[in-house]
């Protein structure tokens, strides 16, 4: 087993988060597991990416080579076609369908989403209304990573235990919280 993921978003909305979660569930699946993240200008709304790679057998760099990821999972849709070169032509690409508009000359969402239908393997949901409605606001991020969770080698179960163990120092209600939204972004 061999799987190459990239998450991408802008600071703030939790890609250091999925890739928490994701590593919990690799882990507990007894897989090797490297991590290389950028988060530069993310305080002040920069793009913020993860190169996660998860293997039955050791892993030497945590670097994805262009064309070689299997899922690029991002919370924003203009950072999707950021990282692009990296996927391979069988990978998918989980994105955001509502943007985070924090400069001027933000394309229109449409022209940017018209441009992620070309790809062969997309998924695209609208995560924050999806979020809205299991009643977390906040839970974009675990949406998003709950529709990827059908392309990630992981049993969905051990998702759901990360879920509950990531989030377990804010509280019961946290935790509910996130759970729900992990399983309406599966469910989407």
């Amino acid at each position: 087993m061999k799987s190459d993921i990239i998450l991408s978003g802008v600071g703030g909305q939790g890609i250091l988060s999925i890739a928490a979660i994701i590593g919990l569930a690799a882990v507990e699946n007894d897989l090797y597991l490297k991590q290389a993240e950028v988060h530069g200008m993310s305080q002040r709304g920069g793009d913020v990416q993860s190169h996660l790679r998860l293997s039955s057998h050791p892993v030497h760099s945590d670097l994805i080579p262009y064309g070689k990821a299997d899922l690029i999972i991002s919370v924003e849709p203009m950072e999707s076609l950021r990282y692009l070169p990296w996927l391979s032509g069988s990978g998918w690409l989980v994105t955001n369908s509502t943007p985070f508009i924090n400069i001027d000359s933000y394309p229109p969402v449409e022209d940017i989403l018209t441009q992620v239908r070309k790809i062969p393997n997309h998924k695209i949901i609208d995560a924050d209304e999806i979020a809205r409605q299991a009643g977390s606001p906040r839970s974009g991020n675990v949406v998003i990573l709950g529709a990827a969770s059908y392309y990630l080698d992981l049993p969905y179960a051990s998702l759901e235990k990360a879920v509950t163990e990531f989030f377990s120092r804010k509280g019961s209600e946290v935790v509910e919280q996130n759970v729900k939204a992990l399983r309406a972004g599966r469910e989407a």
